[in-house]
């Protein structure tokens, strides 16, 4: 184990000294007096702090043991000898648990794992059975982010008359967001007996889910004329107009044929500012997405992103169970789930996501 140990402390000793170095850095003036560059420096400084801390630890672990071993071979008594040999295998214990810790920090992370998370939900096979389904997913989604304390946003909504959803863009605010909605992506199906169904009959619906990071810094140009910006009326279920003005955007990224609408805000220029932001996460999504495609087929993505047409989850009403197939979980409170009980799911996402990444360590 000391070897092991003192492997993973050379492994670490340079984000160590970049922790010390930024340390100093974000308390310098001339940094502080750039904001910008302050909160990036900052975010990285945070992202090495366990790291570093954990550096610290192992090396005064490895200290001690070689201070004990020492001891252990210089030693003449019998009783100390065997209180040496204890300590040994104590601080043996307590490396192992350090260094595996330190694997799982330095496990591959997304670099937007701390950011906003956009949901995009969509009505899928189903006809309105689905568009109601979709707005349960939107309500179900919105009870998470108030138990996780997070603002949530309605940016766009597509209603129906009976009080489905086509389409909506939800924004959830909220440090972490994304590194734990991003495990929604996904097709989820619902199981159950329509209102409007007359014979009793189950019926089976489908509704899509996709999960983005909101980015603040994109790494490719947005060029005016590639965009058409128009403007409408705000409208409700229906098309029935809600706002008089002209305060609802809708942007088209005419390369890609990318459209993004807005009608969040009574402001057009806050509908506008909003509807860009959007439209940065879906490109900075797809330019990943062609990244990804150039890697070998079983490493081009991470579990958590997956493909946006596996089914991830069933909802199934008559039996009040709710199944996620990906970890084989159950959970038979369906209605708690809906009232936003998601975390089961999730943890269960993270747990196998870094088992697989921890089996795969190193190479």
């Amino acid at each position: 184990m000391e070897n092991l140990g003192k492997e993973f402390l050379q492994k670490t000793e340079k984000s160590k000294q970049r922790f010390d170095e930024l340390t100093d850095l974000v308390m310098r003036p001339e940094v502080i007096a750039d904001n910008r560059e302050w909160k990036k420096l900052v975010k990285e400084r945070n992202s090495l702090e366990e790291l570093a801390q954990n550096h610290e630890k192992l090396s005064e672990l490895l200290q001690n043991l070689e201070n004990c071993e020492k001891d252990l071979a210089a030693e003449t008594d019998g009783d100390m000898k065997e209180m040496f040999a204890e300590e040994i295998s104590s601080l043996n214990e307590k490396i192992e648990k350090v260094v595996e810790e330190i694997k799982i920090l330095l496990l591959p992370k997304d670099e937007n794992d701390e950011n906003n998370a956009i949901l995009e939900i969509r009505s899928a096979a189903g006809g309105e059975e689905s568009a109601l389904f979709a707005m349960e997913l939107c309500r179900m989604y919105s009870h998470y982010a108030e138990r996780k304390g997070w603002k949530v946003e309605y940016i766009d909504m597509s209603e129906t008359e009976i009080g489905g959803v086509k389409e909506a863009t939800i924004m959830l605010r909220g440090k972490g967001a994304f590194s734990r909605m991003k495990y929604e992506s996904g097709v989820h199906r619902v199981q159950r007996v329509p209102e409007t169904e007359s014979q009793g009959r189950i019926h089976t619906s489908t509704a899509t889910v996709a999960v983005l990071p909101e980015v603040e810094d994109v790494d490719f140009e947005i060029l005016d004329k590639d965009l058409r910006i128009d403007t409408y009326h705000s409208g409700g279920a229906g098309g029935q107009n809600v706002n008089k003005v002209e305060t609802a955007i809708r942007i088209t990224y005419l390369p890609l044929n990318i459209v993004v609408t807005c009608q969040d805000e009574r402001s057009q220029l806050k509908n506008k500012e909003k509807a860009f932001n959007i439209l940065k996460a879906k490109l900075y999504d797809y330019y990943q997405e062609q990244k990804m495609s150039e890697y070998d087929a079983n490493r081009k993505a991470l579990v958590g992103r997956g493909n946006r047409n596996e089914r991830i989850r069933t909802y199934n009403y008559p039996q009040g169970r709710v199944t996620d197939h990906r970890t084989n979980l159950s959970s038979f409170d369906l209605q708690g789930v809906l009232n936003g009980d998601l975390d089961q799911f999730i943890d269960a996402m993270i747990l196998k996501e870094r088992e697989e990444l921890l089996q795969n360590f190193g190479e």
